[in-house]
């Protein structure tokens, strides 16, 4: 039986745990400005969750099956979800600063991930 990577091997649990929660408060938050009054207002926070959310999926799979990409994807995620917090931060609705935190997480998890 093949052995495990050493990158595969490298405790990934916090970063995917960061990442799953980030992609859940993105989806959350894209489909909660679609209510909002003025949805077209909304429109650039709505891409943003949406982008945000897939590559984090696609950055969490590239992680748990120790990808020699991972750190590629991994740097786009950080920029993508920095863009999306820095979005989301800026609107007073609930769903958008949970949104916020959840992204500023992720950035904080994949930064410590990048590092170890």
């Amino acid at each position: 039986m093949p052995t495990a990577s050493p990158r595969s091997r490298r405790d990934n649990r916090a970063v995917l745990d960061a990442l799953s929660r980030c992609i859940a408060a993105c989806e959350l938050c894209a489909d909660a400005c679609l209510d909002e009054e003025d949805p077209k207002m909304m429109v650039p926070c709505i891409r943003l969750d949406r982008d945000c959310a897939d590559i984090c999926r696609l950055t969490a799979a590239f992680i748990a099956r120790g990808s020699d990409h991972a750190q590629h994807v991994l740097r786009e995620c950080l920029e993508i979800c920095q863009k999306c917090h820095d979005e989301c931060a800026q609107h007073q609705h609930d769903h958008c600063q949970q949104c916020a935190q959840a992204c500023q997480a992720c950035v904080e998890a994949c930064k410590s991930y990048q590092g170890a």
